[in-house]
């Protein structure tokens, strides 16, 4: 009996659309982990093509993975560039959903 072929499962193979893209890293958000954070940016850099994303980021696609991944620390100004690159934008809301006086 021969085992079936199996690959490691990779989110970026199902983020496909702005929708989907937008729920992945809104639970990253909420999980309140950095590192997860960082990881679901460079999973959706990877979906949108990490060198393109490095480009519009102003930043080399090496230092990209390396930023953007599990293991990384980026620069809030790296996250705010790489946002932008993907055509994101950071929102804040009260998180009790109260209007803040």
């Amino acid at each position: 009996m021969t085992k079936p072929k199996t690959k490691p499962f990779d989110p970026a193979e199902y983020l496909d659309d702005s929708e989907s893209i937008a729920a992945y890293i809104t639970e990253a958000l909420e999980s309140g982990d950095p590192a997860f954070v960082g990881d679901a940016l460079g999973v959706i850099a990877r979906a949108r093509g990490m060198t393109e994303v490095a480009r519009e980021a102003g930043v080399s696609r090496e230092s990209l993975y390396r930023a953007l991944s599990a293991d990384g620390n980026p620069e809030f100004t790296t996250v705010l560039r790489v946002v932008h690159a993907l055509g994101l934008r950071l929102c804040v809301a009260p998180a009790n959903g109260e209007n803040i006086a």
